[in-house]
């Protein structure tokens, strides 16, 4: 209740419901992740990664074309689509159902600053799920230069809104 005795009114942030989403509407999320060396260090010994061109700075230094580490991939992806979650799918998703057309056309380095965006290019109601929807994004992820450095398209099952909410 307000000092005036009248109900409050309360936001709390979530993703959207199934009904929510519109095909061909493209989602910029922001603020973007400028991603560091330890951000790079860390996700690749966390993932078991040794993969030398993230991990050994002499190594990758010595290696044309880039001559410097790259950003692990894996990572790249999964801030791409950690990115999105608060503006689309915080406490409405149920889960990823699969992703495909994964590619990193450029690479990321160390103080790069990415940012994401999606477009929701289909839906459908769930025909085994009912309450729940199929949501497919193309996701693609962009440096501070504009450059696209990732895309992927992936498929999530969403909650429909609550019957107590429509």
């Amino acid at each position: 209740m307000t000092a005036a005795g009248e109900p409050r009114k309360v936001v709390e942030q979530r993703g959207l419901w199934f009904e929510e989403f519109e095909t061909g509407v493209l989602y910029l999320h922001r603020p973007g992740r400028t991603i560091t060396e330890a951000d790079n260090v860390l996700f690749t010994t966390l993932t078991m990664n040794t993969q030398a061109l993230h991990l050994d700075a002499a190594f990758a230094d010595a290696l044309p074309p880039f001559n410097q580490r790259l950003v692990n991939s894996m990572f790249t992806l999964s801030t791409l689509v950690g990115l999105s979650v608060a503006q689309l799918t915080q406490g409405t998703i149920v889960g990823n159902l699969g992703f495909s057309e994964i590619a990193f056309p450029k690479p990321l380095f160390h103080g790069d600053t990415l940012y994401a965006e999606s477009e929701v290019v289909d839906k459908r109601e769930s025909k085994s799920r009912p309450g729940e929807g199929i949501v497919t994004f193309a996701h693609v992820g962009r440096n501070q230069h504009g450059d696209i450095v990732a895309t992927a398209s992936r498929k999530t099952m969403v909650r429909k809104r609550p019957q107590e909410n429509r």
